[in-house]
C-alpha cells in the first residue's frame, strides 16, 4: 500500500534536517493518512478511502465527497477513485435525464 492520499495525491517528500551547525541529514516526510468512511449522496453509500487528513477539509469545503470527485482532475485521482468518480457521474446524469 503506497503512502498517498487517494483524492489529492498527497505523497511522500524528502528532504533534509537542518541542525544549528548547518549540517544536513536527509529526511522523509510523510503524508497525514487516515483510513476513513466517507458517504456519498448520489451512490447512496459509503466509501473507504486512505486520505490525508487536510484534504478531508478540502472535501468538506467543496460541499461532500460527490462535489471533490467531479471537480477533481483524473491524475490527482487513484484507480479506486476515479472507478468512483465514473459511477457519480453516470448516476448523476441518469437522474438529471
Amino acid at each position: 500500500m503506497s503512502r498517498r492520499c487517494e483524492l489529492t495525491g498527497k505523497a511522500v517528500q524528502s528532504g533534509h534536517l537542518v541542525s544549528h551547525s548547518n549540517i544536513k541529514t536527509k529526511t522523509r516526510f510523510l503524508p497525514n493518512l487516515c483510513n476513513v468512511t466517507l458517504i456519498s449522496e448520489a451512490l447512496g453509500r459509503s466509501v473507504r478511502l486512505r486520505v490525508a487528513a487536510a484534504s478531508l477539509r478540502s472535501v468538506e469545503h467543496r460541499g461532500g465527497l460527490d462535489a471533490f470527485l467531479l471537480k477533481a482532475s483524473d491524475s490527482d485521482l487513484s484507480q479506486n477513485a476515479r472507478v468512483l468518480k465514473r459511477e457519480i457521474r453516470k448516476k448523476t446524469e441518469a437522474v438529471a435525464a
